[in-house]
Order: C-alpha cells, then sequence, then structure tokens
C-alpha cells in the first residue's frame, strides 16, 4: 500500500489518490464518452492498495497509464498520455525560454541582474546558465520547508543563492601583511615574501584575485596605508644602494634616516648627502606612484570570473601618518585622479578614507592635507568614500594615536556598505573576517498584508507579529546554512583558510572550517522601509516624523532580535541596511501581481533601498543625513549614506567636505556623494551635464556616462536591470 509520494524535487510527501482521480478525470471529460467515476474509484484503489510503500511521482504515473491500457477506455489512457507529456514539456520549457534568452544575449532582469557581469560574453553566459540552474536545487534539496515558502511567497530573498551549494562565504578582510611577510601558496602557483613596492602591490592584488575565487561576494584591503608603507622605505634603501654603487660611497647612514614626509622636490641648491637623500626619496615617489598606477590598473583589467568580471574589490586607507605611510597615500590619489587608461575613471578598487579626528579631519591634523586632496579627488572620481572612525559605534576603546599596529582596532567596511567589527566569538576587529551569508526580508510585503485593518494600534501590532514570524524563519534559513558551510574543507580554499580568516592558519587542509568560521556573521537585511512606512501610516519618514518613529521603532526591534539570535544559536547575527541590486525589482514585481498598484508603495518598478529616503523625494542633505543617521548605528552590518549633488564637483571639493561634516555632526557611519560626470571616449572630454548625448569637443556620441550603483561605479547603464533604471531616472538633486 503507498503510504509517501517521492516528489521530482526530492521532498517527501503523504499519498494523496485525489491528485490521480482529478489527473484521471481531466483526461475523461476530454473524451466524447466523458466520465466514468465508477472506473475512476476502481484503478484509484489498485494502484493505491497494490503499489510499494513509497513510489516516485513518475512511477505512480506509470501505473495509472498501464491501468488506463487495461481498461475499455484506451481513448483515456491516450488523453492521460498526451497530458502528461505536454506538462513534460512545460516544466522543460522554462528552462529553455530563460537559456534562450541568455544565449541572443537579451537585455532583462536575468542577464543584467549584476551590473558588474558582461552576461553577453561566452563565460558570462557559462555564468548565468550555472547560476541560474542552481538557484532551483537549492530550492528544492538545501532550504527548509519554512525557508522555501518564504522565498516562493515573496517574503525572503537569499543572497547568492546560486553559490550556497559550493559552501563559500560572503567577504573578507585580508590581512595583507601575513602575505606581504611570508608569501603565500594557493592552487598552483605561490608568492615570495615581498621586498619592494612593486610586488607588493602586485601581492595585493593577487591576493583579491585569489580569494574572489573562492568565495562569492566582495574582497577588501583595510589599511593599504599601514600595509604597504613598510615597502616604501625598503625601496628607498635599495635607492640608496643604487646611488652607492653609482658613486662608489657608503650612505649606510641615510638607510634609517628621519624622513618628514617622502615627496618630490628639486635638488638644485642640494649638497652632499642631502642631494644623496633627496635624489632618492624623488625616485621612491616615483617608484610608489607607479606601484599604484599598476594596482589601480590590474584592479580594473583582471578579470576573477567570467562574464569579464573584475575583482569586487576596496581597500580602506588614510590613518597612517607615517612620511612612508602618506606617500602610498599621496600617490594612491594622484593615481586615482590621473585616471586609467586614456583618463578613464577607475570602478575599482572602491576607495575608502577612514575618518579620524586627530589624525586627519581638522586643520591641524597631520593629514589633513591629504583629506584635502581625498575631497578633491572624490569631487572627480567619485572615490574614496568616507567612513567616519568618530561614530560613536566604530570606536575601539583599544585604539591609541601612539600604537603602530593601531589600524587592527579600527573599523573597515567594503565599499558596497558591508561592516564587521564587533565579536562575540573573538577579537573585535574588521581584520581577517567578513561576512558568511545574509538574507533579506520584504518588509514591504508584511504592511500591505496590515494595511486593510483599521484600528492604528492593531495594525502595527500585527505588522510586528509578522516581522517577529519573519525573522525567525531567517534566523533558522542563515543558522542551516552556516551548518552547511561549516562542513567545507579547508582545502577548498586554498588562501582564504591558510592566510586571510582569523584562524585558519591552524587548520590542516582536511580539516573542517567550522572552528574559525562563527567569527564571521549572518547578515538579516531588509527593503524599502519607505514604502512600509507608507503602508502603514500613509507617509514614509522622509516627510513625517511620526513615520520616522515607527521606522526607528522597526529597525531598532529587528536589531533587538538579532542580538537574541546571537544569545540563542551562538553566532554573530548583524542588521544590514540591504544594498539591493537584483533585487531591486523582484519583490516590488510580486507584490504588484499580488496586490496592484498602490500609491507610493508599489507605483514604482522598485523598492526604495534600505532604510534610505526615497530617490524622488526633495530634501536638502542635512535633512536626509537627520532622517537616515540613527540608522546607522542599528544596522552594524553595514549601511551607507549618500547625497547627490548638481554642477560639475570637479571645481567643488568643498561640497564633498560639506557632506563628510554632516558625517561628523549626526553620527554617520559611512557616506559616498553621487554627482554627474560624462567622458567621451572617442577625445577624453569631461562634463557633468545631466543628459550629454554628443561631445561637444569631436562630435562623437561615444559617451561614458559614469554612475554609481549601491555603493559601486558602472561606467555604463547598459547593464542595469529595468528597476534600477527606473530608480536612476527618479533620483533628485539634495540641495
Amino acid at each position: 500500500m503507498i503510504q509517501t509520494v517521492l516528489k521530482r524535487d526530492g521532498r517527501i510527501v503523504g499519498y494523496n489518490e485525489e491528485k490521480i482521480k482529478a489527473a484521471i478525470r481531466k483526461a475523461m471529460i476530454s473524451t466524447d464518452l466523458g466520465e466514468d467515476e465508477s472506473l475512476i474509484h476502481k484503478i484509484t484503489d489498485r494502484i493505491g492498495l497494490t503499489g510499494k510503500e513509497q513510489m516516485t511521482v513518475e512511477e505512480i504515473q506509470d501505473r495509472v497509464e498501464l491501468e488506463l491500457m487495461k481498461s475499455p477506455r484506451k481513448e483515456v489512457a491516450k488523453r492521460y498520455i498526451a497530458y502528461r507529456d505536454k506538462r513534460s514539456i512545460a516544466r522543460r520549457a522554462k528552462t529553455r525560454d530563460m537559456f534562450l534568452e541568455i544565449i541572443e544575449a537579451k537585455n532583462n532582469d536575468i542577464t543584467r541582474e549584476n551590473a558588474n557581469m558582461n552576461t553577453d560574453s561566452p563565460a558570462g553566459m557559462m555564468m548565468k546558465f550555472a547560476s541560474e540552474t542552481t538557484k532551483p536545487f537549492v530550492d528544492d534539496y538545501l532550504l527548509s520547508e519554512e525557508a522555501r515558502e518564504a522565498v516562493k511567497n515573496g517574503y525572503l530573498h537569499i543572497h547568492d543563492k546560486d553559490y550556497y551549494p559550493t559552501k563559500s562565504l560572503t567577504c573578507v578582510q585580508h590581512p595583507l601583511d601575513r602575505i606581504l611577510k611570508a608569501g603565500f601558496i594557493a592552487g598552483h602557483g605561490e608568492s615570495r615574501p615581498a621586498k619592494r613596492i612593486e610586488t607588493a602591490s602586485i601581492i595585493g592584488c593577487i591576493s583579491l584575485e585569489t580569494a574572489q575565487n573562492e568565495m562569492h561576494g566582495g574582497q577588501a584591503i583595510p589599511a593599504f596605508d599601514f600595509y604597504l608603507a613598510p615597502y616604501v622605505r625598503s625601496s628607498y634603501i635599495e635607492e640608496i644602494k643604487n646611488l652607492e654603487n653609482l658613486y662608489g660611497e657608503d650612505y649606510s647612514d641615510l638607510y634609517n634616516a628621519e624622513i618628514d614626509d617622502f615627496e618630490k622636490k628639486g635638488l638644485e641648491g642640494l649638497q652632499g648627502k642631502q642631494r644623496v637623500l633627496q635624489h632618492a626619496i624623488n625616485r621612491t615617489v616615483g617608484r610608489v606612484h607607479q606601484a599604484m598606477e599598476a594596482f589601480i590598473h590590474n584592479m580594473n583589467t583582471i578579470h576573477s570570473r567570467g562574464g569579464n568580471q573584475v575583482v569586487f574589490s576596496s581597500i580602506n586607507y588614510g590613518t597612517d601618518t607615517s612620511a612612508e605611510g602618506r606617500c602610498i597615500i599621496r600617490e594612491l590619489l594622484h593615481s586615482t585622479y590621473q585616471g586609467v587608461g586614456n583618463g578613464a575613471t577607475a570602478i575599482f578598487p572602491i576607495q575608502i578614507w577612514k575618518k579620524k579626528r586627530g589624525v586627519n579631519y581638522l586643520p591641524e591634523d597631520r593629514n589633513f592635507d591629504l583629506y584635502q586632496l581625498a575631497c578633491k579627488v572624490t569631487a572627480r572620481r567619485f572615490f574614496p568614500n568616507f567612513v567616519n572612525l568618530d561614530a560613536t559605534f566604530n570606536q575601539h576603546e583599544d585604539w591609541k594615536a601612539d600604537d603602530p599596529r593601531r589600524f587592527e582596532h579600527e573599523v573597515a567596511t567594503m565599499g558596497c556598505r558591508t561592516r564587521v567589527f564587533e565579536n562575540r566569538y573573538g577579537k573585535k576587529t574588521s581584520i581577517g573576517r567578513g561576512n558568511l551569508s545574509f538574507s533579506t526580508i520584504n518588509i514591504v510585503r508584511l504592511a500591505i498584508e496590515c494595511m486593510n485593518i483599521i484600528d492604528e494600534e492593531e495594525r502595527i501590532n500585527r505588522f510586528f507579529s509578522k516581522l517577529d514570524n519573519m525573522l525567525e524563519v531567517t534566523a533558522r534559513q542563515l543558522c542551516d546554512r552556516f551548518n552547511f558551510q561549516k562542513t567545507a574543507l579547508a582545502k577548498q580554499f586554498p588562501l582564504l583558510m591558510s592566510k586571510l580568516w582569523n584562524g585558519s592558519e591552524n587548520l590542516t587542509s582536511n580539516d573542517t572550517i567550522e572552528s574559525v568560521i562563527n567569527q564571521g556573521t549572518l547578515g538579516i537585511g531588509f527593503i524599502g522601509l519607505a514604502e512600509c512606512l507608507v503602508a502603514l501610516t500613509g507617509k514614509h519618514h522622509g516627510e513625517s516624523d511620526k513615520a520616522q518613529q515607527l521606522g526607528l521603532k522597526i529597525v531598532g526591534h529587528m536589531r533587538s532580535k538579532a542580538n537574541e539570535f546571537s544569545e540563542r544559536y551562538g553566532h554573530n547575527f548583524s542588521i544590514l541596511a540591504t544594498p539591493a541590486e537584483g533585487l531591486s525589482g523582484k519583490f516590488t514585481t510580486r507584490d504588484r501581481k499580488s496586490f496592484g498598484e498602490l500609491p507610493g508603495i508599489t507605483d514604482k518598478i522598485y523598492y526604495t533601498n534600505s532604510n534610505h529616503v526615497p530617490v524622488y523625494y526633495h530634501c536638502s542633505p542635512r535633512h536626509k543625513a537627520k532622517i537616515e543617521a540613527p540608522y546607522h548605528e542599528l544596522t552594524r552590518g553595514g549601511h551607507i549614506f549618500y547625497v547627490e549633488i548638481d554642477g560639475d564637483a570637479t571645481h567643488n571639493p568643498e561640497a564633498i567636505s560639506d557632506i563628510v561634516n554632516l558625517m561628523d555632526q549626526y553620527n554617520i557611519g559611512y557616506c559616498s556623494v553621487n554627482h554627474n560626470r560624462n567622458r567621451c571616449l572617442s577625445c577624453g572630454y569631461e562634463d557633468a551635464q545631466d543628459s550629454l548625448e554628443e561631445c561637444p569637443k569631436c562630435g562623437s556620441k561615444a559617451i561614458d556616462k559614469l554612475q554609481r550603483i549601491t555603493g559601486y561605479l558602472v561606467g555604463t547603464t547598459d547593464r542595469w536591470n529595468k528597476a534600477k533604471l527606473a530608480e536612476l531616472s527618479d533620483r533628485v538633486v539634495h540641495k
């Protein structure tokens, strides 16, 4: 007797004879003789009583065919077989249509899910084929029933689901000094320790590139200036030795000479060792500049994945006040300002200036001049962004100005916004850690489902009840993924689990990574706070103080639940202000289909990113800062504040420092500035017009329109999906 059925997706469910009856009845209705209930019951009973205890769907359907063929109603058997074949073709057709859209390089939300990938290329196509066919496998075999239903019904999005089966982690902040000092072996090659600045620069690139192929998220260097500074001095000593060989003199007393700054200066009027010293400094600065140029060039040309996808890389810097560290910062900024190739703006690495009072923010600070240069560079090249080490939640109790390794106590971020700092299961630091995985809750849908409750208190309470339920589902889903990830062997991640992740040096190749990855974070994200508040109160938080208070209550509640989950499950849970790119329109599309076009909620094809004030809402930068700032303390898994400015920012670096001042005043953790930047690909002409279609200098229509998408730059909007294009067109200047 049949008890259970093994479905096509691997699930085991109870046997339901009504499904067999319905299928036979449907086949009978399509014939001239119509239904025969007696025969339907007879066939169903025979199959149910004579079948094995557990059968597959296909085995049961085969038995139905045989029973119908043995019956007087053979024409029904033919209709049933035809219907079965049609259903099989329909299941395959969905995959076929999706493959054809990729093959034909159609511009749609599947092929434009990631603006940093060229899915039109052969390698990009292969990436999408693999991605789109892996996701159903995850749904069928790796997700719990409750998580699968939450995803299916539009309440939950599991990020990087296509990488789920690989057991890979999301991102990591590279402790580059470990590699520079000791070298590394990863895959088929190995690297020796660095001795000069050029080698250090190249190893930095290799570290980022190699780890990118072992992970599904971004790669960052948390203290780029501190890590590379020693190789400025070693390169300088090398230049002194070259001069010793040239002149046949002993200048060894200059090896460790005190140098206030490594800056190029003329040699006129200098004599003896002073001339030798400055000459060596000049040559060293030239080498550092070339090394920084090479680093930026490599990060924009080395393809780490299919689809011409370069490393999703970020570097944090700005707080090394040594002469050598200042040299790294200065030449990196100069190289960034000049651009790559024929003067193009570098897309990667995302550069992040670490703002710190007493170090680089006030006029009396040692690195204030470099901060001013950083603002100038941002005004032209969009980077660096700015992370605020003075924000109350970004401070570390062990940070000391005279500590040569103070960078270990400085927060560093991924360019898109991901933040890792607090740690219940190890040292509080950003270095050698990262996010393990994250999932995003559709809080808009939860709010829409409560809209028709007239009593406001009951409406809000019902929303929080629904939110609590979905938070519980999300926490369990992330724990399930963690339990799957932890079974990976160290040898599956040859660089990450030998040199980069904290504690990995104690692992052997066949050890699982379980003992070290709990220092990472599990992120619970959210999208569409603005639309959620409109559904619950009629207004978003940018236009209503009442809505703002509710918004803070919602995200604060999520933060409290994350703390509770950390204690309950023994992991580092955090709340993330989700950087929605591919997700931007997915939830909205489903919700429009379910609930129709609701003003201020589903009337656009995208939901507002995380806790941002809507891009179309006219307000001043100060108002935007005042509204969004309190959410940064609550979203310690990552956040970003951005401002749209008008005009040609190249001539207005003060506008950048004004935004950084807002960070300081309102306790903002991380920010970036958006502005227009057009560049003619034919002659290199640049300007800041809103809609430049033709170069005023040479008449070319090949215009590179640089735009920022969820924290990083994209040189062409051709790779943006429809939702992000709609958001772009709605963006207004904050003034």
